[in-house]
């Protein structure tokens, strides 16, 4: 830059050019040449430069963050961003749809590149399926000893579920290993049903036998889940139990929380009953509550509580349907609580009848009629719905227990007389009466719920089993006589598939016995040792027969498990 005098510049010119010259580097000689700045004002000039470095920074920042997402995005879902390579006709259409304009779309060809690589690998994968089912699989270490090793099966009391005859005592060491790992894949069923592959969608014979021997059953129609798209809208079980043999000798159970632990009663619980969805209870008693718990075997939560001011309660009942609860004891009248509604109702007394007591009452299976033990002989049949008297029966002797067999088309009722008879309700007529042999005074009745069995109870103790077309057909022998309770014989239960039957005195401590009905035989370890049951009065067994509740004098309601059923 040339020097100009500043005594030939007017002064406004001569104040510019030395802020020019303020702001032009000045070079030094050196080793190396560094320029050096004067900054008329060194805070802004150190602000602005500051800023320009963040600036910087972030934007460094923010270019490796995007380097870094379109690493990860790449790895994770393939080469989205790899170049595409067109053909010639491709851009020369291109060309001419966007007139020399930037392309509006493109053609994505890697696409079919990923689904011939996909293609490639589930044929691969076929095929070494294939070549491991012709292979024959064998075991990598076999022990030589197992075949020269007996077990003995009844020894230990939780190995008796391995057996498959009741007679049965040794086995061999491969067999007991074998058993147990069916029994391993009884109790924890594998997922195989969730599983879309190949394997899901043909289930051959062998499939079906083998998991039969390992007491799992395949539901036939989810065999080819594919074909089923509603599978979800559906809540029946995907994998079925088979029906399990249960074995005489000892009952498998376990002690749970009380059923009325939250709320016990104050008085004798005269009625317990599961309703049919297995979650639900009712307990009552004569201290005039109806109380209703969820059982979950844990706590055992309570739901809601009826005081009955005017009742004391002798039995209570759900009706098989699930929407009420018929209550009832010594009283002309008796109640209807509509679970749906909500609401409790005072029916009676009956039109034209005179009875004190509707205390024994029992509900027929198709939940339409309800059949009280009335005066002198008579049984009252009332509809569900009006809650009127529909009809009467009546017995030579007086009648003191009813029970509903075929589907609630016939009546069985039991008295004084020692005679059981038979009513067909669509006629209302007795078509078939019986002596129970050896009985004076009957005190208590139950059918089995297929109907094939019923059970007759007297004051001395004596229960009699018979098979009910036996009976009609004039074979009026039991097929057992059980003799186990000396005293009156007030309940009579079996449990839903008719392989245990429970007999009930209250006038007893731990007079509660549990009868084996396939080989008619006493369960040795009930009542449970060292447990007082007290004085028991009443027992319901769960619809799946996992849990059986005993109602006894004392206001408890003991919660038991029955580990041979899986289900509540």
């Amino acid at each position: 830059m040339s020097l100009i005098s500043q005594n030939a510049l007017p002064k406004n010119r001569v104040d510019k050019v030395k802020k020019q010259e303020s702001e032009e580097p000045v070079f030094v000689e050196g080793n190396e040449a560094t320029e050096v700045t004067k900054e008329p004002n060194s805070a802004g000039f150190k602000n602005k430069k500051r800023r320009k470095e963040k600036n910087e920074d972030r934007k460094q920042l923010e270019i490796e963050h995007e380097k870094e997402m379109n690493r990860l995005e790449n790895f994770l879902f393939g080469s989205l961003y790899s170049p595409v390579v067109y053909g010639k006709e491709d851009e020369e259409e291109v060309r001419d749809l966007t007139d020399g304009d930037p392309a509006l779309f493109f053609t994505d060809r890697s696409a079919d590149e990923v689904v011939s690589a996909y293609e490639k690998e589930v044929e691969f994968q076929e095929e070494s399926n294939s070549e491991v089912e012709t292979r024959e699989k064998k075991p990598v270490w076999v022990d030589d000893e197992e075949e020269k090793t007996t077990v003995d099966i009844v020894k230990v009391n939780r190995l008796r579920k391995l057996r498959k005859k009741d007679d049965e005592r040794l086995i061999s060491g491969s067999d007991y290993v074998s058993r147990l790992r069916a029994q391993h894949a009884k109790l924890n069923p594998g997922t195989e049903w969730a599983q879309l592959g190949p394997r899901s969608s043909n289930y051959g014979p062998s499939d079906d036998e083998s998991d039969e021997e390992n007491g799992v059953v395949i539901a036939r129609d989810y065999k080819n889940i594919e074909a089923h798209d509603d599978i979800l809208q559906s809540n029946e079980d995907l994998v079925l139990k088979s029906g399990a043999k249960l074995l005489p000798g000892l009952v498998e159970h376990s002690r749970l929380v009380d059923a009325n632990a939250m709320d016990p009663s104050n008085g004798p619980i005269n009625s317990v009953q599961f309703h049919r969805n297995a979650q639900l209870l009712l307990a009552a008693g004569l201290d005039r509550r109806l109380r209703f718990f969820q059982i979950d075997g844990k706590r055992n939560t309570k739901i809601q509580s009826i005081f009955l001011e005017d009742c004391p309660i002798r039995r209570a009942s759900f009706l098989p349907d699930g929407s009420q609860v018929i209550v009832g004891g010594r009283r002309k009248f008796f109640y209807s609580v509509d679970l749906v509604k909500a609401s409790v109702d005072k029916i009676g007394p009956l039109t034209g009848r005179e009875e004190k007591s509707l205390e024994v009452f029992e509900v027929s299976p198709d939940s339409s009629t309800i059949a009280f033990v009335g005066n002198e002989g008579y049984i009252l049949l009332v509809s569900t719905k009006t809650k009127e008297l529909i009809g009467t029966l009546k017995m030579n002797g007086t009648a003191r227990a009813l029970a509903f067999a075929d589907d609630g088309r016939q009546l069985l009722s039991f008295g004084g007389d020692g005679h059981v008879y038979h009513w067909d309700l669509r006629r209302r007529t007795c078509f078939h009466k019986g002596v129970d042999e050896g009985c004076v005074y009957g005190s208590a009745l139950c059918t089995s719920p297929n109907g094939s069995l019923f059970a007759a109870g007297s004051e001395s103790g004596i229960v009699n089993i018979y098979n009910g077309e036996e009976f009609l057909g004039n074979k009026r022998k039991p097929i057992k006589t059980v003799e186990n309770i000396t005293t009156t014989v007030d309940y009579l239960k079996f449990n839903h598939d008719a392989q245990i039957l429970a007999i009930c005195s209250t006038m007893q401590k731990n007079s509660l016995k549990l009868i084996h009905i396939p080989s008619y035989t006493v369960f040795s370890n009930w009542p449970p040792p060292n447990r007082t049951l007290h004085y028991p009065r009443c027992l319901d067994f769960s619809p799946g027969g996992g849990f059986m509740a005993m109602g006894n004098a004392a206001g408890k309601v003991f919660l038991y498990k029955l580990h041979h059923y899986q289900h509540a």
